[in-house]
């Protein structure tokens, strides 16, 4: 990429077709060539907290692309329980499937904090495919550091105390929103993590203790990021080491 092209790509000056600022990392990471095939079809959105991008099972119909804030990527069973496998931030895209000729995904998408991005439907998105190789590139790629994720975080969610797997989570969601304070329930992060409201309850009270975490209803604080490493599982500095080949 020509030095011209990435000061303006870093000065943030990639838009949509209607001038919304473009600034997640993938679309800025493509030369500016394939950011031309795709520009037309990038539909601007806010995302609330909560909205429902995918449904398990369901017909991929778009592929999301993160401004800001938090997509969870999530498995539930038949009897209604759920546990997250992964999640998505402004480094990448949601029903990625897509990509590869898949027309279903077994995984719910849902946004876990608030933000906003594009959508691209799906038809088009594999058009602009065909004439965008670093983009396809790029995508094959974090595919790859995908599966890395959901498949650490599945041993995470296995073997290691809630402790640990909350600390894990809290430091993977910080290191995508950058912020200290997220806005997130027991509730909801309990769903995530795959255990109760009084387990994640009593999990945050110990590390509230510890002066790692301060919680106020509906928020996370994290007070001290170094000591909140230290007293996370392997699991968070495996993660972190792939998404850092992205």
């Amino acid at each position: 990429m020509a030095i011209r092209q990435l000061q303006a790509v870093q000065a943030g000056e990639r838009t949509n077709a209607t001038g919304k600022p473009v600034s997640n990392r993938m679309l800025l990471a493509i030369p500016d060539s394939e950011f031309q095939s795709i520009r037309p079809h990038l539909e601007y959105l806010r995302l609330p907290h909560h909205r429902s991008l995918h449904e398990p099972h369901q017909k991929l119909r778009f592929v999301h692309f993160l401004n800001h804030g938090l997509i969870s990527l999530v498995v539930e069973m038949k009897d209604g329980r759920t546990v997250e496998a992964g999640i998505v931030g402004n480094e990448g895209a949601s029903g990625i499937a897509a990509a590869v000729g898949l027309t279903r995904a077994p995984l719910r998408e849902i946004v876990q904090i608030a933000g906003d991005g594009f959508r691209v439907r799906v038809v088009q998105f594999r058009e602009a495919l065909q004439s965008t190789p670093q983009l396809r590139n790029i995508l094959g790629r974090y595919i790859m550091v995908m599966g890395m994720q959901v498949a650490q975080t599945a041993a995470c969610n296995r073997l290691h105390l809630i402790e640990q797997r909350l600390a894990r989570w809290l430091l993977m969601a910080q290191d995508q929103v950058h912020s200290g304070s997220l806005p997130i329930t027991h509730d909801f992060l309990a769903t995530m993590l795959g255990t109760d409201r009084p387990s994640l309850t009593v999990a945050a009270g110990v590390m509230q203790r510890l002066q790692l975490i301060s919680y106020t209803r509906g928020a996370v604080k994290v007070l001290e990021r170094r000591k909140l490493e230290k007293f996370a599982c392997e699991c968070y500095g495996i993660i972190r080491q792939y998404n850092g080949e992205l």
